[in-house]
């Protein structure tokens, strides 16, 4: 396969076939937490799409530039955890510059990016699949981000709508969201047969 058909799969792959949040459960605090209004849960997957792709090419760089040629593969947990926190901030400072009322409205979510286990989950697994050079792993990154978008935006839709339905007494709230995040995964890992 071309390096573009390669980089292609690895898009789809990441974002819809082996997405984070539904093939692996990474990132539920959030997507659960923000995924209440389409306008907020959009705004979170952005963030987090930043945050995922800037993280994930810098940890790759930083590794395989660094860390593999010292020996220091020791340091990766760290590392990774210093930059991810480093561009929270970033994202932190300029959506209270410039967005104060989504900042406001995103309460402890925003600055809770930096423990979302997405992130680091991605920059652990773009070492544990042994990508080997920077534009694959910045597809792979763009991607994951991208993916955690498409999970909450379209898990706020439907939350948005089940406020309209007739929702038993005992399923409303917690549970009916969490029968929908089941089901929406169930839909999800369909997918999984397509790409081989």
């Amino acid at each position: 396969m071309d390096t573009v058909s390669v980089l292609l799969m690895g898009f789809i792959s990441i974002m819809i076939v082996n997405n984070l949040v539904f093939s692996k459960f990474l990132g539920i605090c959030p997507y659960l937490g923000v995924s209440g209004r389409i306008d907020m849960a959009f705004g979170m997957g952005c963030a987090v799409t930043f945050v995922v792709t800037l993280s994930g090419t810098l940890t790759w760089i930083i590794d395989y530039c660094i860390l593999q040629q010292f020996d220091l593969e020791v340091m990766r947990y760290v590392c990774f955890i210093l930059v991810i926190a480093g561009t929270v901030q970033l994202v932190e400072m300029y959506v209270r510059k410039f967005f104060p009322a989504m900042y406001d409205s995103f309460g402890i979510f925003l600055p809770l990016i930096t423990t979302n286990c997405a992130i680091l989950g991605l920059c652990l697994f773009i070492n544990l699949w042994g990508v080997d050079n920077l534009p694959e792993a910045v597809v792979l990154s763009i991607g994951a981000g991208l993916g955690f978008t498409l999970a909450i935006c379209i898990m706020a839709g439907i939350r948005e709508n089940l406020a309209l339905a007739d929702v038993p007494t005992c399923l409303k709230g917690a549970p009916i969201t969490l029968i929908t995040a089941g089901i929406l995964t169930l839909a999800f890992m369909g997918f999984a047969g397509m790409i081989r």
